[in-house]
C-alpha cells in the first residue's frame, strides 16, 4: 500500500502549501525525519519531496534543505505575471507614468485624424514596419550614438516581442545561449519557449565574469550572448567601456550572436557606446518606447545586420503580421517632435528622486543599483528567507519580487528587487519605511 500512501502525504503537504498552513519560507522536515515522522521509507520520502518540487510548490537548497516557495510567482515566469492584490502597493513591476502624459495622448490622436492619411492606418503595414516609421526610429538611435541605416530596423509590438522575433529567427531548440545569473525574466520565459540550454554567466560589480564566459566559449558552442550592458535588470549596472570591448572580441572570436538589450538605457546619461555601435555585424539591438514612454504603447524597435533581417520579418509575419499602424504613427510623431527625448529627460529626473528616497529611507542597508534607475536590489544575509519576507509584507499589503525569477543558475541568491516606478513620492517613502522595518527585524537581526 506504499503508493495511496506516498499519493495521498503528496497531496496532503500540497494542500498545505496552497492554502497556506506551510507559509513560503518554511523549511521542511529532512528526508529521514518526514521518513520517521510517517512511517515511511527514506526513498519514498525523497520522492515525495521531489514530486512537490516538480509541481513548483517547494525549493531544494543544498547543505539548507527543502522550503516552502512563494507560489504567488508561477515557476519559470517572469514578475509581471505576479498578481497584486487589490489595494497593495505595487514594488514589483515598473509603470512608471509622469503628469501631463494623457493630455500628450489626446493631442497626438487629434494630429493624427487631421493629417489627411488615416486610410492607410486602416491597411495593413508592411510588415517590418513602413519606411517613414523605420527612418524615424533610424533618427532616434543616432541620438543614442548609432548610425543605423533604416533598411535594417523593424517595428516590433515592443521590446518583448522583439526579443521574441529574435530568438525565433537566429536560434534552434537546443541551441546554447549564454546569460547572466541574474538576468530579465521575460528572456527566461522566451527561453522555455523555445526550448534554448540557458548558460549562466557569474554577476560581478561591473557586469558579467568575462573570464567565465570566455572559458564558456572555448568549451561548449555558444550561439548567442543576452546582455544588457547599459543599466541591467536587475543589478543596474552600467558595463565599462573596456569590458564592452572585451565582450565584442570574445564574441569575434568564439563566434555566438550578440544579442542587446537596451529597454533600460534611455535612463543613463552619457554611457558608453552600446555594443551594436562598435559590433553592428555581430549584434542585433532590441528596444522600445514602453518603459520610456508608457507601457500600453507597445512600439519597439530592433536593429540587425543585413543578412538578418528577412528572417526577422518573417517572425514578425508569423507573429503579429505587422505592429498596430495608430500606435506606430503616434509614436514616431513623438520620436520626430522631441516629446520622447521630453520624457525620457523627464523620467531620469523622477528616477533620480525615486532612487534619492531609497538611499535615505534604506540608509545603512546593501543597495545595489544605478542612482537614475527605476528599481534596486536588496541583498539579504544567507541564512534569510527572501520568500519569508515578501509574505510578511504581501500581509501588509506591499509586493515585492525575490530573486526567484530573475535566477538562471542552481543557486538562488536570498534578495529582494524593489520596483520604484509604480507608485507616487510620498507613498514610496512609507512604503519603504515598511520594507525596512521587516526587513531588519527579519532579516538583518
Amino acid at each position: 500500500m506504499a503508493a495511496p500512501r506516498y499519493k495521498k502525504l503528496v497531496d496532503a503537504l500540497a494542500s498545505d502549501i496552497r492554502h497556506g498552513r506551510l507559509a513560503p519560507g518554511t523549511r521542511l522536515p529532512t528526508h529521514r525525519a518526514l521518513a520517521a515522522r510517517e512511517g515511511i521509507a527514506v526513498v519514498t520520502a525523497t520522492r515525495v519531496y521531489a514530486e512537490l518540487e516538480a509541481m513548483g510548490l517547494v525549493s531544494r537548497e543544498q547543505g539548507r534543505g527543502t522550503f516552502v516557495r512563494d507560489i504567488a510567482v508561477p515557476a519559470g515566469h517572469g514578475i509581471d505575471q505576479q498578481a497584486v492584490a487589490t489595494g497593495a502597493v505595487d514594488l514589483n513591476f515598473n509603470y512608471p507614468s509622469l503628469p501631463g502624459q494623457s493630455d500628450l495622448l489626446r493631442q497626438a490622436l487629434r494630429d493624427v485624424a487631421g493629417s489627411g492619411d488615416l486610410d492607410s492606418l486602416l491597411r495593413y503595414q508592411p510588415h517590418r514596419g513602413r519606411p517613414q516609421d523605420r527612418a524615424s526610429v533610424a533618427r532616434h538611435l543616432v541620438r543614442r550614438g548609432i548610425t543605423a541605416d533604416a533598411d535594417r530596423i523593424l517595428i516590433a509590438n515592443g521590446a518583448q516581442h522583439g526579443l521574441a522575433v529574435t530568438v525565433m529567427a537566429t536560434l534552434n531548440a537546443g541551441d546554447v545561449v549564454a546569460v547572466d545569473a541574474l538576468t530579465y525574466p521575460g528572456f527566461k520565459v522566451l527561453a522555455h519557449a523555445f526550448h534554448l540550454d540557458l548558460e549562466p554567466i557569474p554577476c560581478t560589480t561591473e557586469g558579467p565574469d568575462l573570464d567565465a564566459l570566455e572559458r564558456l566559449c572555448a568549451t561548449r558552442p555558444v550561439r548567442a550572448i543576452y546582455t544588457m550592458p547599459t543599466l541591467h535588470n536587475p543589478l543596474g549596472r552600467v558595463m565599462p567601456d573596456a569590458d564592452r570591448t572585451r565582450l565584442i572580441g570574445i564574441a569575434r572570436r568564439h563566434g555566438p550572436l550578440l544579442i542587446e538589450d537596451a529597454s533600460y538605457a534611455y535612463l543613463v546619461e552619457d554611457p558608453p557606446p552600446p555594443l551594436v555601435a562598435r559590433a553592428p555585424d555581430i549584434t542585433v539591438y532590441v528596444s522600445g518606447l514602453s518603459k520610456s514612454i508608457a507601457t500600453g504603447l507597445r512600439v519597439g524597435f530592433v536593429l540587425a545586420p543585413p543578412a538578418m533581417v528577412p528572417s526577422l520579418e518573417r517572425a514578425v509575419r508569423a507573429t503579429t503580421w505587422n505592429t498596430p499602424a495608430l500606435t506606430t504613427a503616434i509614436a514616431c510623431r513623438w520620436l520626430d517632435d522631441g516629446t520622447v527625448n521630453h520624457l525620457e529627460a523627464q523620467k531620469r529626473d523622477d528616477a533620480r528622486a525615486r532612487q534619492a528616497i531609497v538611499r535615505e529611507e534604506l540608509a545603512g542597508l546593501p543597495l545595489v543599483g544605478h542612482p537614475s534607475s527605476y528599481f534596486t536590489w536588496l541583498p539579504l544575509p544567507d541564512d534569510a528567507r527572501a520568500d519569508r519576507l515578501t509574505a510578511t509584507l504581501a500581509r501588509r499589503h506591499i509586493s515585492v519580487t525575490t530573486a526567484e525569477p530573475f535566477t538562471t543558475s542552481t543557486h538562488t541568491p536570498q534578495a529582494l528587487r524593489l520596483a520604484l516606478g509604480s507608485t507616487d513620492l510620498d507613498s514610496l517613502r512609507a512604503t519603504l519605511r515598511t520594507v525596512r522595518g521587516v526587513a531588519v527585524e527579519d532579516a538583518y537581526t
